[in-house]
């Protein structure tokens, strides 16, 4: 399943780290941030809670980029 995501980040590279820390998420087959729309999309592996999943991501990305945003 893929799904859309709003976020808020303040530049490029900021925008790179969550694209990394949510690649390493376990249940992420595949995320990509374009920080030029502020748009992340997110692909889950089979059988996830796409709701808990996402949570998780929040957290991961704030760890590597306190002040972004992923709006559920």
């Amino acid at each position: 399943m893929k799904k859309s995501y709003k976020i808020d980040v303040d530049c490029a590279n900021c925008a790179d780290k969550m694209e990394q820390a949510a690649q390493k998420t376990p249940g992420i087959k595949s995320a990509v941030v374009n920080f030029m729309t502020l748009k992340m999309t997110v692909e889950f592996e089979d059988g996830v809670d796409a709701h808990e999943v996402i949570k998780e991501v929040r957290e991961n990305c704030k760890r590597v980029e306190s002040d972004c945003e992923i709006f559920i």
